[in-house]
């Protein structure tokens, strides 16, 4: 059976009016260290985490929350052996517990990365490394922080 330009017409705008309704997802209001736990898991897997070799550069006690300065750094010759194939940021309080995945290779020269981010609240950060041999290390920093970002006040 042949379709008919009518019978295209209305199939073509009801799946483009189909295609504009938002799709929401809920999340939960607080974060818990229950989400930060599944977050990692997520990356790693159930491959154990070490201590070690791993550096989080980041200041104990933050004014503002808005703009956060953090190095991470991993002792690491980046040798086409050995080398880090990436490194994972993970908070506790965020209603998004992974804060970045940052992916490394031996050309990367040193496995260092630099960046700011938001922290909603006082909270545990955690940098995890995954390395060359598919080991995992981690760090993991406290930080103060007096005014909070990521949060919005309900009138």
């Amino acid at each position: 059976m042949a379709t008919t330009r009518r019978q295209f017409l209305n199939l073509a705008g009801g799946v483009t009016v189909a295609g504009t309704i938002p799709i929401v997802t809920l999340r939960p209001l607080a974060a818990t260290p229950a989400m930060l736990s599944a977050a990692i898991r997520n990356v790693v897997g159930e491959a154990p985490i070490r201590t070690g070799k791993v550096k989080l550069d980041i200041p104990p006690l933050v004014e503002n929350g808005n703009t956060v300065p953090m190095t991470v750094s991993v002792a690491s010759p980046m040798t086409a052996t050995d080398y880090v194939k990436s490194i994972h940021v993970f908070n506790e309080k965020n209603p998004q517990p992974n804060i970045g995945n940052f992916y490394l290779n031996p050309s990367s020269g040193r496995a260092q990365v630099s960046t700011r981010i938001r922290l909603a609240d006082t909270q545990k950060v955690v940098a995890i490394a995954r390395l060359s041999d598919d080991t995992f290390w981690q760090v993991a920093a406290d930080v103060v922080v007096t005014l909070a970002a990521c949060t919005e006040e309900l009138n």
